[in-house]
């Protein structure tokens, strides 16, 4: 399993984006968190800017397509777009294969 995350500025974006994701099937869940970020951008420091979370859960398998979706579809200019692998454990691993790959899903 891969976890791809980014961050954006509104939750319509994140509304948008994780809905286009899984209706795809870039990705089995999007998971959207209100978060504060503080970063270096156009020479200066910016402080608390409110923006939302996505964590993308995905497979190894449909990564480069959710990432070229994001870099298509994002709102931002130069978006993070940050990969991390990840175990997935039990039933869940069966039902993303199943719904990313189209394997069968036992419950």
């Amino acid at each position: 399993m891969i976890i791809i995350m980014t961050t954006v500025e509104t939750e319509k974006d994140a509304d948008r984006l994780s809905k286009e994701l899984v209706e795809n099937k870039l990705a089995a869940c999007v998971s959207v968190f209100p978060v504060r970020s503080t970063y270096y951008w156009m020479e200066k420091i910016v402080e608390k800017q409110p923006e939302f979370l996505l964590i993308i859960k995905t497979l190894e398998e449909k990564v480069s397509e959710a990432i070229k979706y994001l870099k298509e579809n994002h709102p931002y200019s130069v978006p993070e777009i940050v990969t991390i692998k990840a175990e997935a454990h039990g039933k869940y691993v069966d039902w993303m294969l199943g719904y990313l790959l189209g394997l069968e899903f036992k419950k």
